[in-house]
């Protein structure tokens, strides 16, 4: 057909033909898969008619590596998390890419071949990539079963492939519209100063103000205001109540007892159950055979006193009118975010010295370790060092020969609490009689330093320090803490609990750039050797890991069960204590494990 300039003009055979409708269809369908390769549709889209080639390709890449195995084994919604998560990512990367390379690379091939050349590049795509993705995902499931096999969990394990290639989608797009509703928007508050001000004034003052609105809404109203928030409403209601089972304790000894300084109801939920489950003298002369003495457990919650200081003073006050100085050991606990103390780390103490045992300790938040993590991380070290500080100068007071044996101890974040509480190692080692310190984070200051100055040769997971004269790490304490070392076994000595698949140790945000030593060889005992690093990546799957670290048997991910007999019976041992008591004490607390 010829137009008015004597030029060929297309036929929209949709029009002109007026043979089948299905035929129509057909056209109009054939038209609409062809629009993607040739029409680039309008910057003020929200959304594309279709996505970015090079971007896409980068995201399904990212999401490949997502499959891969981590620390500890995850649940399929776990892996669809991580795969939208790191994909969206990729897309950004790609975009960036896709973005730079045209600008660095003069010579380009004409519009009609680039157009070609990325059309039957996405037919390529769709072929290969869902092939690969399929394989990858049943790759995926086997190597997800070993890790468990690995670990002491059962084999079996639902792997929903499709569910997890669908939730991984569906996160990603989401993200992406969330990314393009951003881009959207500052392009219309540019385009709006520009009416006022020049143009590089224009785009830089709408960055900046696009930039602020995003941190702030992400941070003060999403996270803040809005979870935070909830955490926090929820713990408050949960440190009023008490877990099943648990009641006021009768015995003089105990915070929160009717002769006791402090009010039942200001211990909090965790304080509560600290000192109502206390153990009975009755209880430990089962174990030891003999007429044991009732322990000593202070705690002062943060309804108890306002202040940290106020919290020291009312520490001090109840240590005092229950005679905690004239005990043979005294130990100083530091707690996670919700104030709990580990069952399993505190009564190996007071079985091991028969009950002649004071523990103390202070609530400084009530909120769960990972939003005190975020929100107020350093309101552990400050509250615990306040105690520290009291304690240790009444300690240093007192005639050397009538001191208790003062150690330290916490788990997790309330062992980053207690490395607060010191100067260093040095510091740690001259003010104590021992620490046992359990699944410390990554950020521990006299962890990482200590780990930062291990022998040469010497792996991240196992590290060797001074000759392991005063430190020691374990995962499987009979045999890491009893291994011949260089510099033999002195007093005070510090035990670090820490297994090799223990995500909370190990999670660091230097995951998303740098590959971690923990993955440099030797790999840990109990980390699959299909385990590698990828960027971003590994940040993520680390990140998710943490959710279910407890999810596994100790001694794996971040559950440490009765490690913490060993533990003490190195730090602080009773006289004539030998290792044939040790293994008597693991299989009694092994016997009378209560559920995490």
């Amino acid at each position: 057909m010829l137009g008015t300039t004597g030029e060929e003009v297309p036929v929209d055979t949709a029009r002109t033909r007026p043979g089948n409708p299905l035929e129509r269809h057909r056209d109009r369908l054939v038209r609409f898969a062809r629009a993607p390769y040739w029409e680039r549709p309008d910057e003020t889209w929200l959304v594309r008619r279709w996505p970015d080639l090079t971007a896409t390709v980068v995201a399904t890449v990212f999401f490949w590596l997502s499959l891969t195995p981590s620390l500890v084994p995850r649940p399929w919604f776990l892996q669809g998390t991580i795969g939208g998560i790191t994909a969206a990512i990729g897309y950004a990367l790609g975009c960036l890419l896709s973005w730079v390379v045209p600008v660095l690379i003069r010579r380009r091939p004409t519009e009609e071949t680039r157009l070609r050349v990325r059309a039957r590049a996405w037919q390529v795509y769709f072929v290969l990539g869902i092939g690969l993705t399929v394989l990858l995902l049943s790759e995926s499931a086997r190597m997800q079963r070993e890790l468990r096999q690995l670990q002491g969990l059962p084999p079996t394990l639902t792997w929903h492939s499709t569910m997890i290639a669908l939730m991984a989608v569906a996160i990603c797009w989401a993200l992406l519209l969330a990314a393009r509703g951003v881009r959207v928007g500052t392009r219309e508050l540019i385009r709006v100063l520009l009416r006022f001000v020049p143009k590089p004034v224009a785009v830089v003052a709408g960055l900046m103000i696009s930039a602020v609105v995003v941190l702030f809404g992400a941070k003060d109203v999403v996270f803040d205001r809005g979870v935070v928030d909830i955490a926090s409403r929820i713990a408050e209601n949960t440190d009023q109540s008490t877990k099943d089972g648990v009641i006021q304790s009768g015995s003089r000894y105990v915070s929160g007892s009717p002769e006791s300084l402090i009010a039942w109801d200001d211990l909090g939920y965790q304080g509560r159950n600290f000192t109502g489950s206390v153990l009975s003298r009755e209880q430990i002369s089962t174990f030891t055979g003999r007429e044991a003495t009732d322990p000593i457990r202070v705690y002062v919650g943060r309804a108890g006193s306002p202040g940290f200081q106020a919290q020291a003073d009312l520490a001090m006050a109840e240590l005092d009118r229950t005679g905690a100085f004239r005990r043979e050991v005294l130990a100083i606990a530091g707690t996670t975010g919700s104030g709990w103390i580990d069952a399993r780390t505190a009564e190996p103490l007071e079985y091991l010295h028969n009950g002649d045992t004071a523990i103390v300790a202070v609530q400084y938040s009530y909120l769960p370790s990972w939003v005190s993590f975020v929100a107020d991380r350093e309101e552990a070290g400050r509250a615990t060092r306040e105690l520290v500080r009291a304690v240790r100068a009444r300690v240093d007071a007192m005639p050397e020969s009538t001191r208790p044996r003062l150690v330290v101890f916490g788990e997790s974040l309330g062992a980053t609490a207690i490395e607060d509480s010191f100067d260093g190692i040095e510091d740690l080692l001259a003010g104590t009689d021992g620490a046992l310190l359990v699944g410390p984070p990554h950020y521990s200051p006299i962890w990482s330093d200590v780990t930062a100055r291990r022998e040469p040769g010497s792996p991240v997971w196992r590290p060797v320090f001074d000759g392991g004269r005063h430190v020691r790490f374990a995962q499987y304490p009979q045999r890491d803490l009893l291994m011949p070392q260089p510099g033999g076994w002195e007093h005070p000595r510090v035990v670090y609990l820490q297994n090799a698949s223990d995500p909370v140790v190990w999670w660091s945000p230097d995951l998303a750039v740098r590959r971690p030593a923990w993955l440099q060889p030797p790999l840990g005992p109990d980390v699959t050797r299909e385990v590698n690093w990828f960027p971003f990546v590994t940040f993520w799957q680390t990140t998710m890991d943490m959710a279910t670290s407890y999810g596994v048997e100790a001694p794996h991910g971040h559950r440490y069960g009765t490690n913490a007999v060993e533990g003490w019976a190195a730090v602080v041992p009773p006289e004539r204590w030998t290792d044939a008591d040790t293994m008597r004490l693991k299989a009694f607390a092994e016997a009378h494990e209560a559920p995490y």
